[in-house]
């Protein structure tokens, strides 16, 4: 990504660019066919083999396209939650929580980042809470959700001169390697429950080659695979225990790349402790759903057949605005069916919504606090209180929560 001194202004909502600067190409001459970095850190990331090899299969760019399938519909109802729920669970999933070495120039960098999240007028907030969820369904450290804020400041329909699009900036190649169509009108880089998708599937997947130690696969994220494993290689170190200037031979940017979100991640852990801040997110947010769009071949076909606000879904939707191939349901964020406020601010209330709510919930594998008290109609805190749990408590499968 090219650095502009516009950042700044992009996270203030009146010039929205790309915040880093243009890395290599990926080496092209790997042993193994090398899974480009989705971010447009790359220049003109290499398009993904037809087969990653069988030592990875479980590369997000050999797996096919997103199904249509009954996984994109969560199995309730949600019910409106906090954004102070959201970032509590942002905060709790982090992987290394703290300010310790937090660059100073970055931290200036990006010292309005708060203040988007806190809008309320915008939906940096709606947005940051469905990457936070998808992050903590899949295990994954929640440093992940800041990278929207470097690549596009959160903007959907953020893109770039040199090609990259949407909240992730994926260039066209390596999207549609991960399944997404790009036609006039017509472009699922600008979706952000599609583009979500596959970066948290990217990340997954990044997460586990380089040993959990995620801030190597953040860095493979911008520069690519190979080229980490490469310089990993030459560091004689071990994935899980490796800094990242320990690796040497790579770009001043994707040493870069950490320390911003490491900054970013400060400055959102440091606006916590400011009570009118937190003020602010405590308020209901509608979850938005990722919501297969049948039986339309528009957005505003859609919203007239579901009853849902079509100027709404065109602003989380920006790659949808014209008509869709037939037969072809694309993936989009559709704001959810919330409760009312009653039913999460009143512990009575929310802990006797429905008769069919089981007192009781075994915690599976990717379950959060959040994702579980938004099923059972509570607050995150309530259910905390229930359990005698902190919200840095760390839930395992198996166990058993209350639920009312």
């Amino acid at each position: 990504m090219t650095a502009h001194r516009t950042a700044l202004a992009a996270l203030l909502g009146t010039c929205l660019v790309s915040a880093c600067a243009t890395a290599p190409r990926p080496v092209s001459h790997a042993p193994d066919p090398p899974v480009p970095a989705i971010g447009s850190g790359a220049a003109t990331p290499m398009p993904l083999p037809p087969a990653q090899p069988p030592a990875t299969p479980a590369s997000p760019a050999a797996a096919p396209p997103a199904s249509e399938s009954s996984a994109d519909a969560p199995a309730v109802a949600p019910v409106a939650v906090t954004g102070l729920d959201a970032y509590e669970s942002f905060i709790a999933g982090l992987a290394e929580p703290g300010c310790d070495n937090a660059d100073p120039r970055w931290l200036r960098h990006f010292a309005h980042a708060t203040e988007r999240v806190g809008d309320p007028d915008g939906d940096t907030l709606a947005l940051f809470a469905h990457v936070v969820e998808a992050l903590r369904q899949a295990g994954l450290p929640t440093e992940f959700a800041l990278i929207p804020f470097v690549e596009s400041g959160y903007r959907p329909g953020a893109r770039s001169k040199a090609g990259p699009a949407g909240m992730w900036q994926f260039i066209a190649v390596t999207a549609r390697d991960h399944g997404m169509r790009i036609a006039p009108g017509y472009d699922e880089r600008l979706s952000p429950a599609k583009s979500t998708r596959a970066a948290v599937q990217y990340l997954d997947a990044m997460y586990d080659r380089f040993d959990r130690n995620w801030r190597l696969a953040l860095m493979a994220y911008n520069a690519g695979e190979f080229r980490v494993k490469r310089a990993l290689a030459r560091s004689g170190g071990h994935a899980a225990s490796a800094a990242p200037h320990s690796l040497p031979g790579l770009s001043p940017v994707t040493y870069a790349y950490v320390e911003k979100l490491h900054a970013l991640a400060c400055l959102l852990e440091e606006a916590g402790e400011r009570p009118q801040w937190r003020a602010r997110l405590d308020r209901p947010v509608v979850p938005l759903l990722a919501r297969r769009l049948d039986g339309a071949r528009s957005l505003d076909g859609w919203a007239a057949a579901h009853g849902h606000d079509a100027a709404t879904l065109h602003r989380l939707n920006p790659g949808l605005a014209g008509t869709w191939p037939a037969g072809h349901a694309p993936l989009a964020l559709v704001p959810g069916l919330a409760q009312p406020a009653a039913a999460i601010t009143d512990p009575v209330t929310a802990s006797t919504a429905t008769a069919a709510e089981t007192a009781t919930h075994e915690v599976q594998r990717g379950d959060s606090v959040w994702s579980i008290a938004r099923r059972y109609g509570v607050t995150r805190a309530r259910l905390l209180e229930l359990n005698g749990l902190h919200p840095r408590s760390v839930l395992r499968p198996g166990m058993i929560l209350k639920t009312r």
